[in-house]
Parts: structure tokens; sequence; C-alpha cells
């Protein structure tokens, strides 16, 4: 049976401001369970080489570098982006099943700089527009730990012409920002460990440096579409249901 976790309340603050957050939505034990595995894959004596931080990389970089797509080498990875309580409260958003395009696993260890505000459709492009993220909180992030930022209601605004990065002592240099926003708007989004965070594709968020010196933000952060969309980026139109392999659109 399909599962219908958001309320109506909760549908029409996604409309109106373009995110919602799911409290309590996986359990601790599932967290922790979680991490371990991801942690036993990148501690390994040898990584497997679709884990591997990069070409070129040295211990330092085992905690800090993202997972990029777990979910399409391993079991416990593929079943956290098909969660039941995401597929349903996708179904609810979108009013038909979703798939999964790309999933990430990110460290953002003590003193890791954040992401500039960005749209997450300025990097992958759907036809129709049909994207919306889930980040499930690993840890309890917060301004301290470098929580995400928000400007609700971004999302009706379009796509946004994107520049450089301005400030490099909080923001990675490799990415984009949005530009002609008031980024003063911003908000924290202040979450509890298990908490999921649902997501438009064209919401203007961000997230600061790490300031805190010992806790870590995990967080698994995996995009979706309508299972009818076109994805853009070649190396993500492997769409993943979310539903059972016997079961049919």
């Amino acid at each position: 049976m399909l599962m219908r976790p958001l309320t109506d309340e909760q549908i029409n603050q996604y409309e109106k401001d373009g995110y919602v957050i799911i409290r309590n939505g996986c359990s601790e034990d599932l967290i922790d369970a979680f991490n371990a595995h991801i942690y036993t894959i990148r501690s390994a004596k040898e990584i497997a080489d679709w884990a591997v931080p990069g070409k070129t990389w040295t211990d330092k970089d085992r905690f800090s570098t993202r997972l990029f797509n777990p979910h399409k080498q391993d079991g416990f990875s593929l079943q956290m982006i098909k969660l039941p309580i995401i597929r349903g409260a996708l179904c609810q958003l979108m009013g038909d099943e979703a798939v999964g395009i790309q999933s990430m696993y990110f460290f953002k260890e003590p003193g890791a700089k954040g992401q500039a505000a960005h749209q997450d459709y300025y990097y992958i492009k759907t036809e129709p527009n049909t994207m919306i993220a889930a980040s499930i909180a690993m840890d309890k992030t917060d301004e301290e730990n470098g929580c995400l930022w928000v400007i609700p209601g971004s999302h009706k605004l379009g796509l946004l012409t994107h520049g450089e990065v301005k400030d490099l002592v909080e923001h990675e240099h490799w990415t984009h920002e949005t530009e002609g926003i008031d980024l003063g708007k911003q908000i924290p989004v202040i979450m509890e460990k298990g908490d999921l965070l649902i997501f438009h594709n064209l919401l203007i968020h961000s997230s600061t440096l790490n300031r805190s010196t010992n806790r870590w933000r995990r967080s698994y952060v995996c995009h979706y579409v309508h299972h009818a969309s076109f994805v853009g980026p070649e190396h993500l139109r492997f769409k993943t249901p979310l539903i059972r392999e016997n079961m049919r659109f």
C-alpha cells in the first residue's frame, strides 16, 4: 500500500515555499546503520573502484569527498533511495510515481566549506521539469555545522542566472552562484538526525562553512523525477524505480 506521509497542509507548504520537512522520517537505528555502512566502504584498506574519492586521492579524502551515486553499486544505498516514505511523498507531490536519478552521500567534516546559493535545475535539466530532491539528515544540522539555507518561495522565480562564487571563505570555488537575488532572505533549515527535507529543483538553497570543531553534517541527498521525464545529463539518465520490478507504471 502506498504511503501518504504528507498532510494537505504540508503539500500546500511545499507549493508555497518550495520545500517541506518530514520530521523523524527515518529511525536513528537506520541512520546509524547507514552511516556505519558508508564508513566501512570508505575506510577499507582497498576501496572499491566505484567508491574511491577520485582519480588521485589521499587518506584525507576518504571522509571529505562525497560518495557519488552509491545506489548504482551498493544495495544498502539503493534501499535508502527507495525509502517508502520518500516514494509516498513524491507520489503525492507529482501525482504519479517517481524514479531516482542521482544519489550523493556528503560527509561535511568540521571545517568543510559549503556550496554557494544555487538551483539544482541549473545543473540538471529535465523535460518536463519535474525534479524533486530529498535530503536525509544523517546528523543534527544547524548553523554551527553548516546547515542548508533556503529562500522560501524562490522556486516560483524560474531559473536564474548563475555566476562565479563570491565568498570563498564560506563556499567551495568549483560551484556556481545564483545572481540577481537578495541572499539576505535566506533562512536556516534546522534538522534533527533522521529528518527528511523535500525540496523543489528551482528552490534557491546554499550551505555554509562547518564551524564546529567536532560535529559532522552528513547527509544523503537524492534526486528524483517523474518516471516519464527526460533527463538532460547523459550520466544521470539511468532511472531507478522506487517500486517492485514486477509492477508497471
